[in-house]
């Protein structure tokens, strides 16, 4: 019989959470530094960019939006912060540092997610006032999502830095296939785009 109970509810949660951290970091292994912060996109999409904003992300909706600030500075998001700082990191942040601060945004996160409720409700001061209160159950899915929407932003990243593809190391989730069918499928998908 399946268990829909708050803790069969909350480990699975957690899992997709814990699998989406774990293939966002993985996109950056093996990657020069220059690479692991270059912009990619017209807006500066950057892996360690990702990184960076899922910390303050899982700090904000985990930690401070339930009572239960972390005490870590994120002054990219304070008050008069430049815009969008938290989508890349300084020269002065290293890589070391921004991974360093993401795993101590995990264990704050799980601390939380483990001491409260799913029905536990805390308030997003950034909200507009009439819809602040949410449930931690509310909290955890909206991370889920922005995670595993930024995983996807690596996954495309990493492959136009050096083709590499895959969810993790040990499950590409790809046909097995070669390069030579790749560039052949890619050719045909470019014919029928144009023929449409």
């Amino acid at each position: 019989m399946i268990d829909f109970s708050g803790s069969q509810s909350k480990a699975d949660l957690h899992r997709y959470l814990r699998d989406a951290r774990e293939a966002l970091l993985w996109k950056l292994e093996g990657l020069s530094e220059y690479d692991a912060r270059r912009p990619l996109t017209p807006t500066g999409t950057n892996l360690l960019g990702l990184v960076k904003h899922l910390a303050s992300v899982e700090l904000g909706y985990l930690g401070d939006v339930f009572a239960r600030p972390s005490g870590i500075p994120l002054p990219w998001i304070a008050d008069g912060a430049e815009p969008n700082a938290d989508m890349w990191a300084t020269a002065e942040e290293s890589r070391e540092f921004v991974v360093d601060l993401y795993r101590r945004a995990w264990a704050h996160a799980d601390a939380t997610i483990d001491a409260l409720p799913l029905e536990t409700v805390g308030t997003v001061p950034w909200w507009p006032e009439e819809r602040r209160e949410i449930t931690l159950h509310h909290a955890v899915v909206r991370v889920i999502a922005d995670a595993q929407r930024h995983a996807g932003h690596a996954d495309i990243l990493r492959e136009l830095i050096d083709g590499s593809v895959g969810m993790r190391e040990d499950n590409p989730a790809l046909p097995e296939t070669d390069a030579a069918w790749w560039r052949s499928h890619r050719a045909h998908l470019e014919r029928t785009a144009r023929e449409a």
